[in-house]
């Protein structure tokens, strides 16, 4: 569809560009396809229930994403770039570890992931044992972004919302400023066991705490990274 076609078209000058300026390593998503040949909209499968869910998913893998990224790595290559960073995020057919590497299996080193630990807060995963279980060889970098679960709506109602950001006050999760949904001892944790398997890349905040101004998010965040980070700044 057409909102596909402006997106491949990014891909490429994207990667043009990068071969210009000599840039060895791109940060992006994976891509979610729809549910058939037909579908001009993306189609997240979560679930392995009714049973054309599996049909559509193993559609997407094997007829859509894999041969599309077999594609992309040897365009990134004759760019000159040597690393794919996937960031993994919902909506997204890599979307946690086990998808990263899936399509690596399939594809090649070129991909890696964006280790974007807020996502995996919000789906139930744990940050920390996915760095454990992904090793520095698949981290190409590291997103520091928090996420709040909101206990008056997330309890009875669950983590899959689709209300919009900006309904902060309504929301089950929110993303916060470091340290406002998991302290700076988590932080501790989690940036010790990226160091302990070998990461020592870029640590790169993204802030999209709309309780508080962008800069105030900011130095807060920051305040707690200094701290965490298991280096000296």
């Amino acid at each position: 569809n057409e909102e596909g076609k402006q997106h491949q078209e990014v891909v490429e000058k994207t990667f043009k560009l990068a071969g210009l300026l000599g840039i060895k390593k791109i940060v992006m998503m994976s891509g979610c396809p729809g549910g058939s040949a037909e579908d001009h909209t993306p189609n997240w499968i979560v679930t392995s229930w009714p049973p054309i869910t599996t049909r559509i998913l193993n559609w997407q893998w094997e007829e859509v994403l894999i041969p599309y990224w077999k594609k992309t790595v040897e365009l990134a290559k004759a760019n000159g770039i040597e690393k794919i960073a996937l960031e993994n995020h919902g909506c997204q057919m890599v979307y946690n570890p086990e998808t990263l590497i899936r399509l690596r299996d399939a594809v090649g080193p070129m991909v890696g992931m964006n280790l974007d630990p807020s996502h995996l807060m919000w789906m139930g995963g744990d940050p920390v044992t996915a760095v454990h279980k992904l090793g520095a060889d698949r981290i190409y970098h590291v997103h520091a972004k928090d996420v709040r679960l909101e206990r008056n709506y997330v309890g009875p109602d669950g983590v899959l919302d689709t209300k919009t950001i900006d309904q902060f006050a309504k929301r089950t999760w929110n993303y916060v400023a470091l340290g406002h949904g998991h302290d700076v001892s988590w932080w501790k944790e989690f940036l010790s066991c990226l160091s302990m398997e070998g990461y020592d890349g870029p640590i790169s905040q993204e802030m999209e705490d709309l309780t508080m101004p962008a800069l105030t998010g900011l130095k807060k965040s920051t305040t707690v990274l200094k701290e965490a980070m298991p280096c000296d700044l």
